[in-house]
């Protein structure tokens, strides 16, 4: 069984620099987007982790390449010379370029500066000659300049518009001296301005190369650097200039960097999506005027600005709206420009950028009389989803609360993040609120997994204040297990025919489905959703914000609930599956409060989850061989049975916690997390 490689990985450690690592993440999720997940990777992941089987692309940014060396020399190099070996694809910007050279040649000459030495990877079979230009100095922007790069066009033979040149922001990168004939080399852009260093006849700036099955683009310029994420430099002669070109050139720039991608064999998206800007969030309830009642609940952490109420969180400020109220004259104010400089700033300046979300007040509009009209939130029907929620509890009477008190935001950063970094308003929240997106530009993952949602996909999370006085008999490691089982029988009861729908569990908190577009005999599973649980304590209660996003009607970067389905069968509504999932988990929640994790809750996790009798390597137990043959009733913990080199139990057990371990299905690996 395959996995379809949907993740783009940008080194992020030793060595690399934030703005470069910035630059990088923002250019790849606007071109990249929705096809590949764009996510941050340090050294430890890349040396311990199984990230090769689902890696598109392995990006190393700008930064100091003698970093990158001293972290990943030896084991590292060996599995990403390997990994592009077997068809993978390395994209190298600046420092990331004369890494991946066989050979680096950095302002030889400069006792302060000067770096000489071969590489590991020598994906280019050459020198990496720099800097190109003289000037450059270390946490500096005094040697940045803007640069003209011609294009090899030939070189880009099915890869759409391809510019005559274009201008880069340029800060310290090499020239690719052309090695000799007969390597598997081509140049796909020059410098176009003389250089200070001997570049050869070429002065090669940007180069492609061949390596084994798969490939690598090593830059010299940053292609990849977007003026709006340039700040002005008042110190450095000539940097406003300098931004002035680099954004004259955006869309010649970006079309030369969606040609590279294409070379390595990625999609890239047809239109260069920016990151949209943050919505207003509805707040509503079935019974409408209940939700003064929850309101009235903020008065002790509320403050008033202006005549105007606010909740100052532990990280987000929340403006409460009154719908009726909304277009106050304080608010008109406050979103009028207060300088001619400012009113010229256009809407792309402002949505383009990378933003600290913190910094954005969230605005909440409050829904007391009526829920919100399709106008206002045209891609999430209220009237719908409070419709779907009476339906649902037709089916499980037990579900009687959850999901009254709804919010709602079109764009938000992460459901999860709002909520469980907002201690002071979390505290104040009901089990069973809901808060639901359409869009997500900082969704949460795992770790330090962050991308964006696109539309289509369900994401929400919920608030369960769990007891503590319970939580040693009913421990909370369990509540990730009941939403998996809620989120699997949402779907299959959905409607008639939904219930043969194949989609299973795997440990501790995926959702996955067979791979429609699979022509294999045997069933390939693509992942299709997740499940993440964050906790704080306040007042005698665990506060679980349970986080879930699941892939519903959107087709990529992978697949989607509705293309599981035969054709004579509706696809699904965001708005009643969010319905149906919530009224599910208070039933299971319930259920567990009052008996624990039960026979039948086992059962029904096991009905569903890929690793029955699944035989996987422990890596932290020295590679031992071991069957899955479970989870542990008392603490949710996963079994495994040592098996000898003949595959039979020798009658050792290992249990296995969720927090410490991964599982990559795809290897058959449990592996300790970093």
């Amino acid at each position: 069984m395959a996995s379809r490689k949907l993740n783009v990985l940008v080194y992020t450690g030793s060595g690399s620099t934030v703005e470069s690592v910035k630059h990088a993440l923002f250019s790849l999720r606007r071109l990249l987007s929705p096809n590949y997940a764009v996510i941050p990777v340090t050294e430890a992941a890349i040396l311990k982790e199984p990230w090769t089987s689902t890696c598109a692309l392995l990006v190393f940014p700008g930064g100091a390449d003698l970093g990158y060396c001293k972290v990943l020399n030896g084991p590292g190099n060996s599995i990403i010379k390997q990994y592009v070996r077997a068809g993978g694809a390395y994209l190298g910007f600046c420092a990331g370029g004369y890494y991946g050279s066989k050979k680096c040649e950095f302002e030889v000459g400069d006792k302060h500066l000067e770096v000489v030495g071969s590489r590991e990877l020598a994906f280019y079979p050459g020198t990496a000659r720099g800097g190109a230009f003289k000037g450059f100095r270390y946490q500096s922007e005094s040697g940045a300049r803007a640069v003209r790069i011609l294009t090899n066009k030939h070189a880009f033979k099915s890869a759409g518009a391809v510019p005559d040149e274009f201008t880069s922001y340029y800060n310290g990168g090499s020239v690719f001296v052309t090695p000799a004939e007969g390597t598997d080399v081509e140049v796909l852009a020059t410098y176009g301005d003389d250089i200070d260093v001997d570049g050869g006849e070429s002065k090669a700036a940007v180069v492609y190369c061949k390596v084994g099955l798969g490939s690598a683009v090593l830059t010299g310029p940053h292609p990849e650097f977007s003026a709006v994420n340039l700040s002005p430099q008042h110190s450095v002669p000539g940097y406003n200039e300098l931004i002035a070109a680099v954004r004259a050139s955006d869309q010649t720039r970006t079309d030369f960097l969606k040609a590279c991608l294409t070379k390595l064999g990625l999609e890239v998206s047809q239109s260069t999506s920016n990151t949209p800007s943050l919505s207003k969030l509805h707040l509503s309830c079935i019974n409408s005027p209940d939700v003064d009642d929850l309101v009235c609940t903020f008065d002790d952490i509320m403050s008033k600005e202006d005549g105007e109420d606010f909740i100052k969180g532990e990280q987000d400020t929340f403006h409460l709206e009154k719908h009726h109220t909304r277009w106050s004259v304080n608010g008109l104010k406050h979103a009028l420009p207060t300088t001619a400089e400012s009113a010229t700033e256009t809407t792309a300046d402002i949505e383009v950028g990378t933003i600290d979300y913190s910094t954005i007040i969230k605005n909440v509009v409050i829904h007391d009389e009526a829920w919100p009209e399709p106008k206002e939130t045209p891609y999430f029907n209220h009237a719908a989803y409070y419709a779907g929620l009476r339906d649902a509890r037709k089916k499980d009477i037990r579900g009687e609360n959850w999901g009254d008190h709804l919010l709602y935001g079109e764009v938000v950063t992460s459901t999860n993040t709002l909520l469980e970094k907002n201690h002071s308003l979390l505290s104040k929240l009901p089990s069973g609120f809901t808060f639901t997106a359409t869009t997500s530009v900082a969704a949460r993952g795992r770790g330090s997994n962050v991308w964006i949602a696109p539309p289509g996909s369900l994401l929400f999370s919920v608030v369960i204040n769990h007891p503590a006085q319970i939580a040693a008999t009913r421990p909370i490691v369990f509540i990730q297990y009941l939403s998996a089982i809620a989120v699997i029988q949402a779907i299959k009861s959905y409607g008639k025919g939904y219930e043969t729908l194949p989609v299973k569990l795997k440990w501790p908190n995926d959702i996955y489905a067979a791979d429609p577009r699979s022509t294999s005999a045997t069933p390939s599973y693509v992942k299709i959703g997740g499940i993440l649980a964050n906790c704080a304590y306040s007042s005698g209660n665990y506060q679980v914000v349970l986080g879930i996003g699941l892939n519903t009607t959107n087709g990529k970067p992978t697949t989607s609930l509705d293309a599981l389905l035969p054709k004579h069968l509706p696809p699904f509504s965001v708005e009643r599956l969010l319905a149906r999932l919530v009224t599910r988990m208070e039933v299971l929640y319930r259920d567990f409060v009052q008996q624990g994790f039960t026979r039948d809750m086992e059962g029904a996790y096991y009905d569903s989850w890929l690793h029955g009798n699944q035989v996987v390597t422990l890596e932290q137990e020295a590679g031992a061989r071991a069957k899955i043959v479970g989870i542990t009733r008392d603490w949710g913990m996963l079994m495994a049975q040592e098996l000898d080199r003949a595959d039979k139990p020798t009658g050792k057990m290992w249990a296995l916690q969720s927090d410490e371990n991964s599982f990559d299905f795809f290897k058959g690996l449990v592996k300790r997390k970093i």
